[in-house]
């Protein structure tokens, strides 16, 4: 049975701890009004762009003139999957639940017999499948000393898939991230980004494009690339806080649970101990 003292000081630790979780979880309230507003606001823009997109791939088809990032290489041999996880933990489920997609994509496509390549963005994701894929890792993004998400990370990252993919690294390529919804709810998500793939019910327009479609979507797929791979930055910064948020709620909760229950036995302890000590105290006053 652990000594008066050592439940004392466990308790003074689980205060300490508890004050940390709560410091945490109202950082994690700050930023996340922020990252979501950044991902709403970026959700439209996304949206119109991809409708803008699908109206051109619709009037190009599958033409022999279609640019490669749409058409694709004619084959769907070596993917390679592009995993966006957190730089740090301490956010619930929020890196697993995307790590575990993307090692059961991975791993069916393996069994496939198709070839597998993996581009890590943030730690944690890379850590979680280092143990089972580390032999399909080919490249990855570090964000840590990334203090605010910006369009030019973004950038960076598309550059980096656009061009591995003009080298025939690869023929398909899927964005993996989590989709804010809501602070208890992220949705983990799976998007094809190379060859583009576009919604078949998306509404479509009638313009006389200049110079030609072919035209515009060879420059307008590449951005189309970098915008959603940064829709899937804000989606995951949102979708962090909010997990984080959440995980540091129950541990403060969880916190205060465990001090009222390490009181209540410090309690009956001393209790114990006091009565042993006026029995003792009694039985020497009667033998006198």
């Amino acid at each position: 049975m652990p000594s008066l003292k050592d439940l004392k000081n466990r308790i003074g630790s689980v205060k300490n701890t508890r004050k940390i979780t709560k410091a945490m979880q109202m950082v994690a309230a700050a930023k996340l009004r922020r990252a979501q507003e950044n991902a709403e606001a970026a959700r439209p823009y996304a949206e119109r762009m991809n409708a803008v997109m699908a109206g051109l791939a619709g009037s190009v088809g599958q033409s022999d003139s279609a640019p490669r990032l749409l058409s694709g290489t004619g084959t769907d041999k070596v993917h390679l999957l592009v995993v966006m996880t957190a730089e740090r933990g301490l956010c619930g489920g929020f890196n697993s639940s995307i790590a575990r997609l993307a090692r059961g994509h991975a791993q069916r496509l393996l069994a496939a017999g198709k070839t597998v390549k993996i581009l890590t963005v943030g730690k944690k994701g890379r850590e979680q499948l280092r143990r089972d894929l580390a032999d399909h890792f080919v490249g990855h993004v570090d964000l840590s000393e990334v203090k605010r998400l910006g369009y030019a990370n973004a950038q960076a990252i598309a550059r980096d898939i656009l061009s591995r993919f003009e080298q025939g690294e690869f023929d398909v390529a899927t964005l993996f991230f989590n989709r804010f919804q809501s602070v208890i709810s992220q949705i983990p998500t799976a998007q094809q980004v190379i060859p583009a793939v576009f919604a078949t019910d998306a509404p479509t327009a009638l313009y006389d494009y200049e110079p030609s479609e072919e035209g515009i979507l060879a420059d307008l797929l590449p951005r189309g690339v970098a915008t959603q791979v940064f829709t899937a930055l804000l989606e995951n910064g949102a979708s962090e806080q909010g997990a984080r948020m959440s995980a540091m709620d129950n541990a403060t909760r969880n916190a205060g649970d465990m001090i009222n229950r390490l009181t209540i036995q410090y309690n009956r302890s001393r209790q114990a101990a006091i009565t042993k000590e006026l029995i003792e105290i009694i039985s020497g006053a009667e033998a006198l």
